[in-house]
């Protein structure tokens, strides 16, 4: 099993560094550092994640070919690939129109513009073979200055089915951002349809299963941090997400108001079982019966994603020091 971690890039240094550590500590296999605009940037907190960790592999979740040219992400690519020893894991999707929006960046093509940066990406890092047409643009002068090494590995985040399956015909990983989590299975299927498109095996994708989790000390606590990223975001998903736990985007509309009108906390107490079922919630054995059944459906990589609880140093310790020897290779089903 793989094993990784996936924090917002709304936390200051000293936190994350101390995340990174503790996840090397307890033998996370990755750490995914996301890139939301106006948040801090990731390339310098993973330069900083670099210097201060010696195993783990450190991941962009997500940069996109809109607001900064897929040069320039091969650039910085290619430098953290330097800077981590090899350890450096390389997230491309399209973006958030509406985030994209704050900076008056427009969205067009989406689909195929994310193609395209995963095939250049993937051809100026060093994969072997790339499939799909290269840009006009790119040519014998379009490559990159720096000493060669390995290629870096380049994951699509991606939710909707043609995303998924772009994803499995041209990219060495996904990161499907599952909701529910069990919600895996048919990410992976559509990602194994674009496989066999390209001839490819699904086998040889790492495919996380990205799902939401919250836990810690205390099991209310840990209920209230989720429903209230939940209630946030659940109106937002799409409607065939929602309806694999049931729900429908009308069942946000009385929270949605609360949280206009009273805020955030009076909205997350209105959250029920079943929206709560969207990420996994509560203690060691609650998340480690959903993550058993994740590993059951098929799911070789768990990717434990924030809220994560509580209190964020406390969710981290409990998942590395409980939660994954239940889950190791030791404790797996004959």
């Amino acid at each position: 099993m793989t094993f990784s971690l996936r924090v917002n890039n709304d936390l200051d240094l000293p936190t994350l560094v101390d995340l990174a550590r503790r996840a090397e500590k307890h033998g996370f296999d990755q750490l995914w550092v996301s890139n939301d605009l106006f948040l801090r940037s990731a390339p310098v907190l993973l330069g900083v994640l670099a210097a201060k960790t010696e195993r783990i592999k450190l991941g962009v979740g997500i940069m996109n070919p809109y607001s900064v040219h897929v040069s320039e992400i091969a650039m910085m690519a290619a430098t953290m690939r330097e800077a981590t020893g090899g350890r450096f894991l390389l997230g491309v999707a399209a973006g958030s129109a509406e985030f994209l929006g704050w900076a008056g960046i427009e969205r067009p093509r989406p689909l195929s513009r994310t193609a395209e940066a995963v095939t250049v990406l993937r051809a100026l890092l060093g994969a072997e073979e790339v499939r799909g047409e290269l840009p006009a643009w790119f040519g014998p002068l379009s490559e990159l200055r720096l000493p060669p090494g390995d290629p870096v590995p380049v994951y699509v985040g991606a939710m909707s089915p043609k995303m998924l399956q772009m994803a499995g015909r041209l990219a060495d990983g996904v990161l499907p951002l599952l909701y529910p989590p069990e919600h895996f299975t048919t990410a992976r299927s559509e990602v194994a349809k674009g496989a066999e498109e390209a001839g490819r095996s699904v086998d040889d994708l790492d495919i996380p299963a990205c799902f939401w989790v919250s836990t810690g000390d205390d099991d209310e606590q840990a209920r209230l941090a989720m429903a209230a990223k939940i209630a946030y975001y659940g109106p937002s998903f799409a409607p065939y997400l929602l309806s694999r736990a049931g729900l429908a985007v009308d069942d946000f509309a009385p929270i949605t108001a609360v949280l206009e009108r009273e805020g955030l906390d009076a909205a997350a107490r209105l959250v029920d079982d079943r929206m709560l079922s969207l990420g996994i919630t509560g203690g060691t054995a609650d998340v480690v019966e959903r993550c058993r059944a994740l590993r059951a459906a098929g799911a070789t990589h768990l990717s434990f994603g924030p809220p994560l609880g509580p209190d964020l140093r406390e969710a981290v310790e409990k998942l590395g020091s409980e939660v994954l020897p239940e889950l190791s290779e030791r404790n797996s089903p004959s």
